[in-house]
Protein backbone atom coordinates (compact mmCIF):
# COMPACT_ATOMS: atom_id res chain seq x y z
CA UNK A 1 0.00 0.00 0.00
CA UNK A 2 1.16 3.62 -0.88
CA UNK A 3 0.31 6.81 0.29
CA UNK A 4 -0.35 9.93 -1.81
CA UNK A 5 -1.09 13.02 -0.14
CA UNK A 6 -3.04 15.52 -1.90
CA UNK A 7 -4.96 19.04 -1.01
CA UNK A 8 -8.76 19.77 -1.75
CA UNK A 9 -9.55 23.27 -2.87
CA UNK A 10 -11.68 25.26 -4.92
CA UNK A 11 -12.40 29.22 -6.21
CA UNK A 12 -16.15 30.43 -5.51
CA UNK A 13 -16.86 26.18 -5.62
CA UNK A 14 -15.11 25.50 -8.99
CA UNK A 15 -13.16 22.57 -6.75
CA UNK A 16 -10.20 20.50 -7.63
CA UNK A 17 -7.35 18.27 -6.16
CA UNK A 18 -4.30 19.83 -5.79
CA UNK A 19 -1.17 17.31 -6.43
CA UNK A 20 2.11 18.51 -5.40
CA UNK A 21 4.37 17.11 -7.77
CA UNK A 22 7.24 19.54 -7.67
CA UNK A 23 9.85 17.45 -9.97
CA UNK A 24 7.04 16.19 -12.04
CA UNK A 25 8.25 12.57 -11.65
CA UNK A 26 4.62 11.01 -11.02
CA UNK A 27 2.54 9.32 -13.59
CA UNK A 28 -0.29 11.05 -14.63
CA UNK A 29 -2.57 9.30 -16.78
CA UNK A 30 -6.44 9.91 -17.56
CA UNK A 31 -7.50 7.04 -15.41
CA UNK A 32 -5.85 8.37 -12.45
CA UNK A 33 -7.03 11.82 -12.86
CA UNK A 34 -10.64 10.53 -13.25
CA UNK A 35 -10.44 7.91 -10.20
CA UNK A 36 -8.92 11.24 -8.01
CA UNK A 37 -11.78 13.56 -9.25
CA UNK A 38 -14.76 11.25 -9.27
CA UNK A 39 -17.43 12.40 -6.72
CA UNK A 40 -18.13 8.92 -5.11
CA UNK A 41 -15.14 6.87 -5.92
CA UNK A 42 -12.64 9.44 -5.20
CA UNK A 43 -12.28 12.83 -3.74
CA UNK A 44 -14.71 14.65 -6.09
CA UNK A 45 -13.29 17.68 -8.07
CA UNK A 46 -14.31 19.73 -11.43
CA UNK A 47 -10.67 19.12 -12.25
CA UNK A 48 -7.10 18.37 -11.03
CA UNK A 49 -4.35 20.82 -10.74
CA UNK A 50 -0.66 19.60 -10.44
CA UNK A 51 1.90 21.47 -8.85
CA UNK A 52 4.91 21.25 -10.95
CA UNK A 53 8.74 23.47 -11.36
CA UNK A 54 8.79 25.12 -15.04
CA UNK A 55 11.98 23.41 -15.58
CA UNK A 56 10.60 19.68 -14.66
CA UNK A 57 7.89 19.58 -17.61
CA UNK A 58 10.55 21.54 -20.28
CA UNK A 59 11.15 17.69 -21.75
CA UNK A 60 7.33 16.42 -21.01
CA UNK A 61 5.32 15.52 -23.67
CA UNK A 62 2.00 17.28 -23.04
CA UNK A 63 3.32 20.45 -21.68
CA UNK A 64 7.03 21.19 -23.01
CA UNK A 65 6.35 23.98 -25.63
CA UNK A 66 4.43 25.72 -22.94
CA UNK A 67 7.40 24.86 -19.96
CA UNK A 68 9.47 26.13 -22.03
CA UNK A 69 7.91 29.65 -22.34
CA UNK A 70 7.05 29.74 -18.99
CA UNK A 71 10.80 29.25 -18.32
CA UNK A 72 11.86 32.14 -20.09
CA UNK A 73 9.43 34.42 -18.47
CA UNK A 74 10.83 33.49 -15.29
CA UNK A 75 7.99 31.49 -14.04
CA UNK A 76 9.20 28.63 -11.50
CA UNK A 77 5.77 27.08 -11.30
CA UNK A 78 3.24 25.77 -13.91
CA UNK A 79 -0.26 24.92 -13.35
CA UNK A 80 -0.68 21.21 -15.17
CA UNK A 81 -4.38 21.26 -15.11
CA UNK A 82 -6.71 18.34 -16.08
CA UNK A 83 -10.38 18.14 -16.60
CA UNK A 84 -12.33 15.38 -14.91
CA UNK A 85 -12.28 13.35 -17.44
CA UNK A 86 -9.00 13.21 -17.53
CA UNK A 87 -8.26 15.10 -20.94
CA UNK A 88 -5.51 17.99 -20.80
CA UNK A 89 -7.07 21.25 -20.27
CA UNK A 90 -5.18 25.26 -21.52
CA UNK A 91 -6.25 26.88 -18.22
CA UNK A 92 -8.50 27.67 -15.68
CA UNK A 93 -9.17 30.82 -14.33
CA UNK A 94 -10.08 29.50 -11.07
CA UNK A 95 -8.02 27.00 -10.91
CA UNK A 96 -5.02 29.46 -10.96
CA UNK A 97 -5.68 31.92 -8.54
CA UNK A 98 -6.40 28.34 -6.15
CA UNK A 99 -3.01 27.43 -7.72
CA UNK A 100 -1.09 30.70 -6.46
CA UNK A 101 -2.74 30.35 -3.27
CA UNK A 102 -1.29 27.34 -2.65
CA UNK A 103 1.70 28.30 -3.35
CA UNK A 104 1.40 31.31 -1.26
CA UNK A 105 0.16 28.67 1.75
CA UNK A 106 3.48 26.79 1.45
CA UNK A 107 5.76 29.37 1.23
CA UNK A 108 7.09 28.79 -2.33
CA UNK A 109 6.44 32.77 -3.34
CA UNK A 110 5.80 36.10 -1.69
CA UNK A 111 2.43 36.79 -1.21
CA UNK A 112 3.36 40.79 -1.77
CA UNK A 113 4.96 40.38 -5.26
CA UNK A 114 3.00 39.73 -8.62
CA UNK A 115 3.15 35.86 -8.66
CA UNK A 116 4.13 33.98 -12.09
CA UNK A 117 1.98 30.99 -13.22
CA UNK A 118 3.04 28.89 -16.63
CA UNK A 119 0.09 27.37 -18.20
CA UNK A 120 -0.39 26.11 -21.70
CA UNK A 121 -3.07 29.04 -21.86
CA UNK A 122 0.29 31.23 -21.09
CA UNK A 123 2.17 32.73 -18.36
CA UNK A 124 -0.33 34.58 -16.15
CA UNK A 125 0.46 37.21 -13.55
CA UNK A 126 -1.08 36.52 -9.90
CA UNK A 127 -1.20 39.54 -7.30
CA UNK A 128 -3.34 39.39 -3.75
CA UNK A 129 -5.63 41.78 -3.35
CA UNK A 130 -8.40 42.50 -0.17
CA UNK A 131 -12.21 41.44 -1.16
CA UNK A 132 -14.03 44.31 -2.26
CA UNK A 133 -16.92 42.91 0.12
CA UNK A 134 -15.15 43.00 2.99
CA UNK A 135 -14.59 39.28 3.29
CA UNK A 136 -11.94 36.73 5.04
CA UNK A 137 -11.45 34.73 2.03
CA UNK A 138 -8.12 36.03 0.17
CA UNK A 139 -8.58 37.30 -3.04
CA UNK A 140 -6.03 37.17 -6.38
CA UNK A 141 -6.37 39.18 -9.18
CA UNK A 142 -5.10 36.94 -12.52
CA UNK A 143 -4.11 39.45 -15.81
CA UNK A 144 -5.66 36.69 -18.13
CA UNK A 145 -3.88 38.23 -21.33
CA UNK A 146 -5.65 38.55 -24.41
CA UNK A 147 -8.59 37.51 -26.15
CA UNK A 148 -10.22 37.51 -29.05
CA UNK A 149 -13.33 36.87 -30.98
CA UNK A 150 -12.40 33.80 -33.41
CA UNK A 151 -14.95 34.03 -35.54
CA UNK A 152 -16.24 38.12 -35.25
CA UNK A 153 -13.89 41.00 -35.54
CA UNK A 154 -14.83 44.00 -33.36
CA UNK A 155 -16.85 45.49 -36.31
CA UNK A 156 -19.08 42.57 -36.37
CA UNK A 157 -21.62 43.89 -33.68
CA UNK A 158 -24.09 44.27 -36.20
CA UNK A 159 -24.29 40.32 -36.51
CA UNK A 160 -23.96 39.97 -33.19
CA UNK A 161 -23.55 35.82 -33.29
CA UNK A 162 -21.43 33.21 -34.80
CA UNK A 163 -22.73 30.02 -33.64
CA UNK A 164 -26.47 28.86 -32.52
CA UNK A 165 -26.47 26.97 -28.88
CA UNK A 166 -29.43 24.05 -28.81
CA UNK A 167 -30.12 23.77 -24.71
CA UNK A 168 -32.30 21.10 -22.77
CA UNK A 169 -34.68 22.98 -21.20
CA UNK A 170 -34.38 25.98 -23.46
CA UNK A 171 -37.99 25.84 -25.81
CA UNK A 172 -35.96 27.87 -28.76
CA UNK A 173 -32.32 27.04 -30.19
CA UNK A 174 -30.27 30.69 -29.39
CA UNK A 175 -27.67 32.46 -30.90
CA UNK A 176 -23.93 32.43 -29.33
CA UNK A 177 -20.90 33.96 -29.71
CA UNK A 178 -17.39 32.44 -29.40
CA UNK A 179 -14.26 33.68 -27.45
CA UNK A 180 -10.87 32.54 -27.16
CA UNK A 181 -9.60 32.77 -23.55
CA UNK A 182 -6.70 30.38 -24.59
CA UNK A 183 -9.42 27.97 -24.10
CA UNK A 184 -12.59 27.83 -26.34
CA UNK A 185 -15.62 29.48 -24.92
CA UNK A 186 -19.32 29.99 -26.15
CA UNK A 187 -21.25 32.68 -24.87
CA UNK A 188 -25.03 32.43 -24.86
CA UNK A 189 -27.23 35.52 -24.20
CA UNK A 190 -30.91 34.81 -22.26
CA UNK A 191 -33.60 37.00 -22.04
CA UNK A 192 -34.90 36.05 -18.44
CA UNK A 193 -34.04 34.49 -15.12
CA UNK A 194 -36.28 31.70 -15.70
CA UNK A 195 -35.12 30.97 -18.61
CA UNK A 196 -31.40 30.31 -17.07
CA UNK A 197 -32.58 28.58 -14.47
CA UNK A 198 -34.66 26.33 -16.61
CA UNK A 199 -31.85 24.92 -18.75
CA UNK A 200 -30.67 21.83 -18.16
CA UNK A 201 -26.76 21.43 -18.28
CA UNK A 202 -25.90 17.91 -16.90
CA UNK A 203 -25.77 16.77 -20.44
CA UNK A 204 -23.79 18.92 -22.71
CA UNK A 205 -25.44 21.83 -25.43
CA UNK A 206 -24.71 21.08 -28.83
CA UNK A 207 -23.04 24.00 -30.71
CA UNK A 208 -23.22 24.86 -34.56
CA UNK A 209 -20.78 24.95 -35.78
CA UNK A 210 -19.04 22.56 -33.36
CA UNK A 211 -15.62 23.84 -32.40
CA UNK A 212 -12.82 21.92 -33.37
CA UNK A 213 -11.58 21.47 -29.71
CA UNK A 214 -14.94 21.58 -28.12
CA UNK A 215 -16.20 24.59 -26.16
CA UNK A 216 -17.32 25.48 -22.73
CA UNK A 217 -20.91 26.91 -23.09
CA UNK A 218 -21.84 29.95 -20.65
CA UNK A 219 -25.36 30.76 -20.36
CA UNK A 220 -26.11 34.97 -19.31
CA UNK A 221 -29.02 36.99 -17.86
CA UNK A 222 -27.84 40.76 -17.85
CA UNK A 223 -29.34 42.53 -14.82
CA UNK A 224 -30.13 46.22 -16.22
CA UNK A 225 -29.94 49.15 -14.26
CA UNK A 226 -30.42 52.02 -15.40
CA UNK A 227 -29.09 53.98 -12.05
CA UNK A 228 -25.81 52.21 -12.46
CA UNK A 229 -22.34 53.69 -13.17
CA UNK A 230 -22.82 53.31 -17.40
CA UNK A 231 -18.92 51.96 -17.17
CA UNK A 232 -19.63 49.16 -14.51
CA UNK A 233 -22.30 46.05 -14.88
CA UNK A 234 -23.45 43.05 -13.58
CA UNK A 235 -24.96 39.80 -15.18
CA UNK A 236 -25.76 35.63 -14.06
CA UNK A 237 -23.92 33.24 -15.48
CA UNK A 238 -24.34 29.37 -15.54
CA UNK A 239 -21.72 26.94 -17.79
CA UNK A 240 -21.23 23.43 -18.79
CA UNK A 241 -17.45 23.07 -19.04
CA UNK A 242 -16.57 20.34 -21.94
CA UNK A 243 -15.29 17.23 -19.83
CA UNK A 244 -16.64 18.08 -16.83
CA UNK A 245 -20.46 18.88 -16.94
CA UNK A 246 -22.43 22.02 -15.05
CA UNK A 247 -19.71 23.27 -12.65
CA UNK A 248 -20.57 26.01 -9.63
CA UNK A 249 -18.56 28.20 -11.60
CA UNK A 250 -15.45 29.26 -13.91
CA UNK A 251 -12.90 31.83 -14.40
CA UNK A 252 -12.44 31.50 -18.15
CA UNK A 253 -16.14 31.54 -18.51
CA UNK A 254 -17.18 34.52 -16.19
CA UNK A 255 -14.07 36.53 -18.64
CA UNK A 256 -15.96 35.04 -21.78
CA UNK A 257 -19.39 36.13 -20.80
CA UNK A 258 -18.35 40.06 -19.26
CA UNK A 259 -16.36 40.07 -22.95
CA UNK A 260 -19.61 38.70 -24.73
CA UNK A 261 -21.93 40.94 -22.79
CA UNK A 262 -19.61 43.88 -23.63
CA UNK A 263 -19.17 43.35 -27.00
CA UNK A 264 -23.05 43.23 -27.18
CA UNK A 265 -23.66 46.20 -25.62
CA UNK A 266 -20.70 48.48 -28.45
CA UNK A 267 -17.84 50.65 -27.25
CA UNK A 268 -19.49 52.07 -25.34
CA UNK A 269 -20.58 49.45 -22.63
CA UNK A 270 -19.83 48.32 -19.08
CA UNK A 271 -15.58 47.38 -18.71
CA UNK A 272 -15.94 46.29 -15.21
CA UNK A 273 -18.69 43.65 -14.77
CA UNK A 274 -19.27 41.27 -11.40
CA UNK A 275 -20.48 38.03 -12.32
CA UNK A 276 -23.02 36.20 -9.93
CA UNK A 277 -22.30 32.32 -10.46
CA UNK A 278 -24.12 29.46 -8.33
CA UNK A 279 -20.67 29.55 -6.44
CA UNK A 280 -20.14 32.93 -5.84
CA UNK A 281 -18.96 36.70 -7.72
CA UNK A 282 -16.30 37.10 -8.94
CA UNK A 283 -14.89 40.48 -10.91
CA UNK A 284 -13.85 40.92 -14.72
CA UNK A 285 -12.23 43.80 -15.76
CA UNK A 286 -11.58 44.60 -19.17
CA UNK A 287 -8.63 47.09 -20.37
CA UNK A 288 -8.57 47.03 -24.27
CA UNK A 289 -7.08 43.94 -25.58
CA UNK A 290 -6.62 42.01 -22.22
CA UNK A 291 -8.85 40.95 -19.16
CA UNK A 292 -7.90 40.44 -15.47
CA UNK A 293 -10.19 38.60 -13.13
CA UNK A 294 -10.35 38.64 -9.14
CA UNK A 295 -11.83 36.34 -6.84
CA UNK A 296 -11.31 34.39 -4.16
CA UNK A 297 -9.23 31.09 -3.71
CA UNK A 298 -9.50 28.69 -0.69
CA UNK A 299 -8.17 25.68 0.41
CA UNK A 300 -10.31 22.84 2.49
CA UNK A 301 -8.38 20.15 3.50
CA UNK A 302 -5.12 17.83 3.20
CA UNK A 303 -5.62 14.42 2.32
CA UNK A 304 -3.52 11.07 2.83
CA UNK A 305 -4.67 8.95 -0.53
CA UNK A 306 -4.49 5.35 -0.01
CA UNK A 307 -4.13 2.44 -2.89
CA UNK A 308 -2.93 5.48 -5.31
CA UNK A 309 0.30 4.40 -7.04
CA UNK A 310 1.80 7.30 -9.21
CA UNK A 311 5.74 6.36 -9.26
CA UNK A 312 7.00 6.98 -12.30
Amino acid sequence: MSTVKVTKGHGTANDFVILDDPDAGGRLDAETVRRLTDRRRGLGADGLIRVARSTALVDGDQSATHADTAVAAGAEWFMDYRNADGSVAEMCGNGVRVFAHYLVRRGRVDPARPILVGTRGGVKTVTMVADPAGGQAPWYRVDMGRWNLPLLSADDSDRGADSVVSTRGVDVDRPAVSVDMGNPHTVVALPSLDELISAELATAPAVDPVPEDGTNVEYIVVDADGDADPRTGRLRMRVHERGVGETMACGTGACAAALAARFWAGSDGPVDWTVDQPGGAVRVEIESERVFLSGPAVLVAEVALLELDITG
